[in-house]
């Protein structure tokens, strides 16, 4: 600062020359006033000089910025009032205060001075605006034609400050175009199989067998045609269809209509021929949609085939699959699974046996059975069981007094789950349903024995997985693999009972899903020492269970469509339980084709028990609400509601089960 001060005493200005005359003239002045007199009369001449120039600079120069502002003013307002996008103004409110020429053209109305913009332009709130979560931009559409909507909230100071809102309208019509077309033209895979093909060709006489394989070629050629698409037949029940994203909507609006009529083909077949479909979609490349496609496939044939499965990277939409699984008849599969769960045990220092949470009589049977065979390949063996319930006490007291068995918490699991363990889950698939879910981030061997529908969720690293749909029970699947495992099998007489007792329970005494291979493994169970009169022993409850089931049925309520509803009294001991055997008791009125029992298990977390005689699909109207099973026997669970709650979301996905069943 004190340079510059130095400076500017060198810097020339009008004022210091003037000081410097006058201080001469005051010189001048006592030594010669005369010459004085007239210094003076130049010093007034000069400083009257000064002024006048500075003033007439001063006015010029307050001419140029005032006309200057004027031309930018008048320059802003033009080039806002013709900008080349419509510009609109509008109040807290919504009332529109001003707006450019563009804004008119594009609402096609000029008389829109203090309207509400929310009744010009449907669709447009102010409060996506004004909210607390404020959008960066809003999209509309207006004649047509899409808008990208760009904001500006501007304080305007006059008389009293206040706010408008400066609304800029992109027009992306093009855009959006382009963007429709890109996505309509987006490629779709499809595989396709045949589910039952060797059962059909095997039940049509010879000389139809040609006509059959040629009808079901045409069909699906056809069915590709419709969309533009081309068809590969890579093996004589597969099939690989490409076509356009543009067409999936309507197949999933139609919900694959291709499954019913490939139902109604007869051409010298005795059987009605199902499908397997699955769609990949949205992947990046050729390989990942293959790869969608693929995981869709097996998810349809997992859950029992007859339906479509389309995948859109982690969503899934799920079509048909309301009739039940066809059994097969063929026990080649269980023999090469038998064959391939020994050799994982003979090559494992232990083996590990977990079912679902809350078990029950089919998933603590075939947790058993599973350890008979580690057992008698001479391995230690260990089921994971952290808490009784009443289902499976019986049998639990039973097998305890015998002494052989280890049964583990999930600490102890933890501990003895190494490497070289196998861990075997049976009775379900999803991860978060197990017992100890973390033993499968553990153990690096995994074998899954399963007989539900596959659903979302699922053990995808198992190195061995039988999930068979068709079977009426996980103890069914385990008794004909245990048959096959040695050629003189040892099996405990209490074990039997407790394999056959899951079949008994999941059949509904065999009046359920019960096919020829379900009485052939109750019949190698009762060979091996199985006592029916024991069995029924081991399903019998106190009288406190008995009333508690019986006011269930009391208080069941019916809800149209052949449905019956009842609420399972809160406080209820083995609730669970009795809402269990409440919902199967419920079918035995005439009538009534599926029941639904809710029960709360503690607060804000309902679990609802579904039976049905078949001609309702009640898995996939639990699968609405997070949960799964079968076709006639299907469990969820709603936590974080009330049974208010809980029931309105029931209805709602009955309802909607039934809408779509009648598209």
């Amino acid at each position: 600062m004190k340079n510059k001060k130095f400076v500017n005493l060198f810097v020339s200005d009008t004022k210091v020359h003037l000081w410097v005359i006058a201080l001469c003239v005051g010189v001048i002045l006592i030594y010669n006033k005369p010459f004085g007199a007239t210094g003076i009369a130049l010093l007034i001449y000069l400083i009257y000089r000064n002024w006048k120039i500075q003033h007439d600079q001063k006015e010029l120069w307050s001419t140029y910025i005032e006309r200057l502002s004027s031309d930018i003013d008048f320059t802003t307002r033009h080039a806002i009032f013709y900008l080349p996008i419509p510009l609109a103004v509008i109040e807290f409110d919504g009332k529109i205060s001003w707006y450019n020429s563009k804004f008119s053209e594009m609402i096609e109305d000029n008389d829109i001075l203090e309207r509400n913009i929310e009744d010009l332009i449907p669709g447009f709130k102010v409060d996506y605006i004004l909210g607390e979560e404020k959008e960066r931009f809003i999209e509309t559409t207006i004649k047509e034609k899409h808008y990208k909507i760009l904001y500006n909230i501007l304080e305007v100071k006059k008389r009293s400050s206040r706010y408008i809102i400066m609304l800029y309208w992109i027009d992306i019509t093009s855009y959006e175009i382009l963007k429709a077309k890109y996505n309509d033209e987006k490629p779709v895979i499809a595989l396709i199989q045949v589910d039952n093909y060797d059962d059909v060709l095997a039940s049509t006489e010879e000389a139809n067998r040609p006509l059959v394989i040629a009808e079901i070629d045409r069909r699906i050629k056809l069915w590709a045609a419709r969309m533009n698409g081309c068809m590969k037949k890579y093996q004589n029940d597969k099939y690989i269809v490409f076509f356009e994203n543009q067409y999936l909507d309507r197949l999933e609006t139609k919900k694959f209509a291709i499954l019913d009529e490939f139902k109604e083909i007869s051409v010298g077949n005795e059987i009605p021929i199902t499908l397997s479909i699955g769609v990949g979609v949205n992947g990046k490349t050729p390989i990942q949609l293959e790869e969608y496609a693929s995981a869709a496939l097996d998810l349809a044939l997992g859950r029992g085939g007859d339906q479509a499965i389309v995948k859109r990277i982690q969503k899934l939409g799920f079509y048909g699959g309301k009739n039940k699984a066809v059994e097969k008849r063929n026990k080649v599969k269980a023999r090469v699974i038998a064959h391939a769960l020994r050799q994982l045990i003979d090559q494992s220092h232990n083996v590990v046996i977990m079912g679902h949470k809350v078990p029950d009589m089919d998933s603590f049977g075939a947790a058993l059975g599973v350890y008979r065979a580690a057992k008698n390949r001479g391995k230690n063996a260990a089921i994971i069981l952290n808490s009784l319930n009443e289902e499976i006490k019986n049998i639990y007291n039973r097998v305890k007094d015998l002494g052989d068995y280890h049964f583990i918490n999930n600490e102890e699991a933890r501990s003895i789950i190494k490497s070289d363990t196998l861990l075997v889950v049976v009775d379900t698939h999803r991860p978060s349903f197990t017992q100890f879910p973390e033993a499968l981030d553990i153990a690096e061997k995994i074998v899954l024995i399963d007989h539900h529908r596959r659903g979302a969720e699922f053990i995808d690293d198992a190195v061995l997985v039988y999930l068979e749909p068709y079977a009426s029970s996980t103890c069914e699947l385990v008794s004909e693999v245990l048959q096959y495992m040695e050629e003189k099998i040892h099996i405990e007489k209490a074990e039997a009972e407790a394999l056959l007792a899951g079949i008994a329970v999941d059949t509904k005494n065999f009046s359920f899903k019960t096919g020829v291979r379900t009485f052939e493994a109750a019949s190698w169970l009762r060979r091996a020492g199985a006592d029916t009169t024991h069995v029924r022993q081991l399903f019998q409850d106190d009288m406190e269970s008995f009333v508690a089931r019986a006011e269930v049925v009391k208080n069941a309520q019916y809800i149209g469509k052949n449905i019956v509803l009842s609420i399972c009294p809160r406080g209820t001991q083995n609730a669970a339980l009795v809402a269990a055997q409440a919902a199967d008791q419920l079918l035995d009125i005439r009538g009534i084709t599926a029941s639904f029992v809710l029960g709360m298990r503690e607060e804000e977390e309902v679990f609802i028990s579904a039976r049905s005689l078949g001609d309702i699909n009640v898995q996939l109207i639990l699968e609405k609400l997070g949960g799964g099973g079968h076709l006639t026997v299907a469990g969820a669970q709603l936590k974080g509601v009330t049974m208010e709650k809980a029931v309105e979301q029931l209805k709602n996905a009955i309802h909607e089960y039934f809408e779509e069943g009648d598209q």
